[in-house]
């Protein structure tokens, strides 16, 4: 997974698929092995943390039948989480199109997700003066 930080595109998007093939014949290892690449590179720069996450959002809808419940519930939980982050980490430069794609999730008469909320929070302190 340390070749997501290449520059280059095809590599990129070559680890991308990589990790979807594997995640087809052992999605939970795929998933616990990206979740916990994740935790240990904390400091990975968005845009690679991306194609990690994509993998898994990949893996997951692909194989969402086949997931014991517990795993899934740890990896949509972390995976939210993780989401929230690279949210937080774009809003430090372009703070006016994160608020605007994340007010999209706000729905007249639906309490919004907790992760919603969570990223809200996180922006507001990270781009507090």
């Amino acid at each position: 997974m340390d070749a997501t930080t290449d520059k280059d595109p095809l590599v990129q998007e070559q680890i991308y698929n990589a990790l979807c093939y594997l995640g087809e014949s052992e999605p939970e290892e795929i998933l616990n092995s990206c979740d916990e690449y994740l935790r240990q590179h904390d400091k990975l720069a968005y845009p690679h943390r991306v194609i990690i996450l994509k993998a898994m959002e990949t893996v997951v809808k692909n194989n969402i039948a086949l997931l014991d419940k517990s795993t899934a519930k740890e990896v949509i939980r972390d995976w939210q989480q993780a989401a929230s982050n690279v949210l937080v980490a774009v809003g430090q430069r372009f703070i006016n199109k994160v608020m605007e794609e994340a007010l999209t999730k706000f729905q007249p008469g639906i309490l919004p997700h907790y992760f919603v909320m969570q990223t809200f929070a996180n922006l507001s302190v990270s781009n507090g003066e």
